[in-house]
């Protein structure tokens, strides 16, 4: 039998066979819930459920630091401007740019239109629900006044456990969010509550709007006047109506302390008290969040119970990998491993895909990223978590007649995704976010891992029109060069590292193998239902132009100039290296120079600015070409921190956390575990005792 001289590659790799023993995956997890003593200034420990998060202090609400109350739903748009013509987002125009001998109009920022331009672009902005936090009894308390403080996040059963003293008095506080309803869920036991020293503030911010990164708190505070909130009470109950321009809300809170009373602070604030009645040494309450009223509330005791059977489902299910504790470095990538699973399922796992910071804050105003759903949320095909999965993915199947209306704007047949969007899948405008095109291919990648795993007629149909939609602009983008004979893909454009000059950008490496990639996968699609592939698919695909090579090393776009040496080309995103891990192997890669390529990259890239997914892709690139130790190694690297709470900490470019960085890692732990076409899983370290359960195999 002949091997390819990928395979071949793949033989050096080191393997550690799985072990058939079941693993005590309640041990492990316990083993790194999170332990603190003191607020986090930035990094809030998280109970949520994907779609709504609330993020706490050192009481286990948001007493002394603001900390965010996110979900889904929670937007607001600005005041449109009222310039003559610029007065509504049907106003904006955008660009236009020369593009193969035709002006092509992009949503780039026109500043002709200075008002509706940046509204646009800020419009809609996430909102932070409400601060919920403790109350005194009227007194000033300080963190520092608190004693023997201590929190721990049991991540097995999703629920925070925080404890004090103050002036000698016990306080115990439990919190959880229920798994299906934007609820949280509070107990607090201690003597002060029957004194009457102790209750809970609710207080209401309006909408930030401004800031493109509103982190670490959102919301602001100082502009009461700008918002209102109405109170209706109830026996043992009352309803919060927030109101913010055309935003509007209910915060529906329940308590079990007969005579309990909630009342406002003062007719200047939006800060609401519950008072308990002087009856008993415990409170407890919940606080749902909806657009309009919700209905039948369980009590904080029956979410408590619903949360941690959630949440030990989540981890007795799926994929799971044991490494090493009495490694150091196995134990911190174990550790990596656990808190990124708790956090994604926090805030990563919701109806729209995620924004980059979840939902600790805001993040390019709270939007997500049409080109980062890949980073997002692969990682849970390799583990196996489909139902998560499954919440987010009808992303491409909503934003289709937008993505429909985009291309045909721009001249293009079929259906071209947008970048930095919002719920209704409007891209929002700017230079980068209407000149890049690595998106485009996704939905090939998760259609294709979908048939793997789920080889039906349903599979099949589900995915279908997105991915015809899909194709049809890759090869009406593409551009037949007379000059050479193939097809381009540039300018202008961005390419994946978005360092570049667009209107120099041509046939970048990484866009080059995903657009063969995402065509092959749209024509197997095409044959599984024995129907007949476009014409213009497979020759298009057949005809793309050959990977940019100088020097006996691939580059990131063809021509660049003097990129291994001009600093911010050597930096960001080493996209490039995609094309063999991130990407199975593409039938026109030379391995040698690969190779050559990879070599380059670690001698000259600047890593002190490289972030999130660069060092998992790293990792898999690393692993793909048989060398485990690397990759461990570029999972730990020391640009690429997690602190200890789990969390991604950006770069210099982009606010903490960064989550990709965490669906990255486990997409490449993913990997190495369960291998991918051609090698068996796992591939670690030899020196590694690793047991791995239930992963499946990368492509």
């Amino acid at each position: 039998m002949l091997l390819q001289p990928w395979s071949i590659a793949l033989l050096s790799l080191t393997l550690v066979c799985p072990t058939s023993a079941k693993i005590d995956r309640k041990s492990i997890v316990r083993q790194f819930n999170p332990k603190l003593n003191s607020s986090h200034p930035y990094s809030p420990i998280q109970v949520g459920n994907g779609n709504f998060a609330f993020g706490t202090d050192i009481t286990g609400l948001q007493t002394f630091i603001p900390h965010n109350t996110l979900s889904s739903w929670g937007w607001h748009n600005s005041s449109l401007p009222t310039t003559v013509n610029q007065t509504s987002p049907a106003d904006f125009t955008g660009l236009e740019w020369w593009t193969h001998d035709r002006l092509v109009p992009y949503a780039q920022p026109n500043p002709a239109q200075k008002e509706i331009s940046p509204w646009m672009i800020a419009n809609p902005h996430r909102i932070n629900l409400a601060r919920i936090g403790l109350w005194w009894g009227g007194r000033n308390v300080s963190e520092e006044m608190l004693q023997q403080r201590s929190q721990t996040l049991d991540l097995w059963e999703g629920s925070i456990s925080s404890f004090f003293l103050l002036n000698g008095n016990r306080v115990e506080i439990t919190t959880v969010v229920s798994p299906d309803s934007d609820t949280v869920a509070v107990e607090i036991k201690s003597q002060m509550v029957w004194k009457g020293e102790l209750g809970v503030f609710f207080d209401f911010p309006y909408a930030s709007g401004k800031n493109k990164f509103d982190a670490p708190y959102v919301g602001v505070w100082n502009v009461t006047g700008n918002h209102s909130t109405v109170l209706r009470e109830r026996e043992n109950g009352a309803e919060i109506r927030h109101t913010l321009d055309a935003t509007s809300y209910i915060t529906d809170i329940t308590w079990e302390s007969e005579g309990a009373k909630m009342e406002r602070l003062n007719n200047k604030t939006h800060r609401y008290v519950l008072k308990p009645a002087q009856a008993g040494n415990w409170l407890s309450f919940t606080a749902t969040f909806a657009p309009e009223l919700a209905k039948n509330v369980d009590n904080f005791d029956a979410i408590k119970a619903k949360t941690a059977k959630w949440w030990t489902e989540y981890w007795e299910t799926g994929a799971f990998i044991s490494l090493p504790p009495a490694n150091s470095s196995a134990k911190e990538l174990q550790r990596r491993i656990v808190l990124s699973q708790y956090l994604l399922a926090v805030n990563g796992a919701g109806k729209d895909p995620a924004q980059e910071s979840g939902l600790v804050n805001n993040g390019w105003y709270g939007k997500f990223h049409m080109e980062m759903v890949f980073w997002h949320l692969a990682h849970w095909t390799l583990w196996n978590k489909w139902t998560l999965y499954d919440r987010s993915i009808g992303v491409y199947d909503r934003f289709l007649s937008t993505s429909f209306e985009r291309a045909q704007k721009q001249g293009y047949q079929g259906a071209r995704f947008g970048k930095m969007s919002d719920p209704t899948g409007r891209s929002a405008p700017g230079e980068i976010n209407s000149l890049l095109i690595w998106q485009q291919p996704h939905p090939m990648y998760f259609a294709e891992m979908e048939w793997r795993k789920y080889p039906t007629e349903k599979t099949l149909k589900k995915w279908d029109h997105i991915l015809t939609g899909a194709a049809d602009f890759m090869v009406s983008y593409a551009w037949f060069n007379e000059s050479t004979k193939v097809y381009d893909l540039g300018p202008p454009m961005y390419p994946v590292s978005e360092n570049t000059n667009p209107n120099q950008t041509i046939n970048p490496t990484f866009e080059l193998a995903y657009w063969r990639f995402g065509l092959n996968v749209a024509e197997q699609w095409q044959l599984r239902q024995n129907k007949s592939v476009p014409s213009n698919w497979r020759f298009v695909k057949e005809n793309l132009a050959p990977f940019p090579v100088e020097n006996e090393v691939y580059v990131t776009y063809e021509g660049v100039k003097d990129m291994w040496t001009t600093p911010t080309l050597a930096e960001d995103h080493p996209g490039l290296l995609g094309i063999y891990g991130w990407l199975p192997p593409d039938s026109r890669m030379n391995l040698t120079t690969f190779k050559k390529t990879i070599e380059k990259v670690y001698q000259s890239w600047n890593f002190t600015y490289s972030y999130g997914w660069d060092f998992p892709l790293l990792a898999m690139t690393a692993a793909r070409l048989g060398d485990a130790e690397r990759a461990v190694h570029w999972l730990l690297d020391p640009n690429n921190q997690f602190d200890e709470i789990g969390m991604p900490i950006g770069g210099t470019r982009v606010p903490t956390p960064y989550f990709p960085a965490s669906a990255g890692l486990l997409l490449a732990v993913g990997m190495m575990a369960g291998g991918w076409d051609g090698l068996e899983g796992p591939v670690f370290p030899k020196t590694w005792g690793i047991e791995v359960e239930g992963f499946s195999k990368a492509m």
